[in-house]
């Protein structure tokens, strides 16, 4: 409680300690601006849903898709969100339907991923347990537009898009998405792939703060250098 009254008291003083604090503070800045009234949502990697809660305030009668994996979230976000536009699946999403062996980290839930990755704290306590992945594509309606897409799946990004892939190329949405050295690269993927498959759905990729401030967007070259440097790790993918 005194964590959150605290993190409360910093955002109303626009003062962020942390790299994630400032993600988090331009990814609602850029919400405000691209979800309307009415507006359809996806939130992939639901968590505690502090991101859906930005998206029922902004959108409170659009359809909000959100996926959360874990059991016990999932369980506390089906109690929470009782709306009946708001769709809560237990699913982790990829480019195959299929059971996985998930990593829950029982000490710090927000690094749960499909692969095991680098871990920022001394002791994770990995706990494997077993979840359905799937398509996107196969569980979002026919003809439903969606504006804006959050993903935050600890690697797994490349995954989620491809099988969404056809989602994004008929909705053409604002996707905000992590992609970093020290979690992508455990799936296989580099950042290269990641910019071609947005770039086949017509997209281009920016960092948050330009997207903000109306700069140029990301070259192939640059998003990658952002990546392999390590400079920034969250993105946005757009129009």
């Amino acid at each position: 409680m005194i964590k959150t009254t605290i993190k409360r008291l910093l955002y109303s003083l626009h003062i962020d300690l942390t790299q994630n604090q400032k993600y988090d503070r331009q990814t609602i800045r850029i919400m405000r601006r691209v979800i309307k009234p009415g507006s359809a949502c996806i939130d992939v990697g639901c968590h505690k849903g502090e991101i859906l809660d930005v998206m029922l305030m902004l959108s409170p009668k659009g359809k909000h898709f959100a996926f959360e994996p874990i059991p016990l979230f999932y369980k506390k976000l089906k109690e929470k969100y009782t709306q009946n536009n708001v769709r809560i699946f237990p699913f982790a999403l990829s480019e195959k339907n299929e059971t996985i062996s998930f990593n829950y980290v029982v000490n710090a839930p927000a690094y749960s991923g499909i692969k095991q990755r680098d871990y920022e704290i001394a002791d994770p306590q990995i706990e494997q347990i077993d979840v359905e992945a799937r398509l996107l594509d196969h569980i979002t309606p026919e003809g439903l537009k969606f504006d804006f897409i959050k993903i935050d799946v600890e690697g797994g990004e490349y995954g989620v898009i491809k099988g969404a892939i056809n989602t994004i190329k008929e909705s053409k949405p604002y996707i905000i998405f992590e992609c970093g050295l020290g979690a992508s690269e455990y799936y296989g993927k580099k950042p290269e792939d990641v910019f071609d498959l947005l770039e086949s759905a017509d997209l281009k990729i920016s960092l948050m703060i330009d997207f903000l401030n109306n700069k140029d967007t990301l070259s192939k070259d640059e998003f990658c250098r952002n990546f392999y440097q390590k400079l920034n790790y969250y993105f946005i993918a757009h129009p």
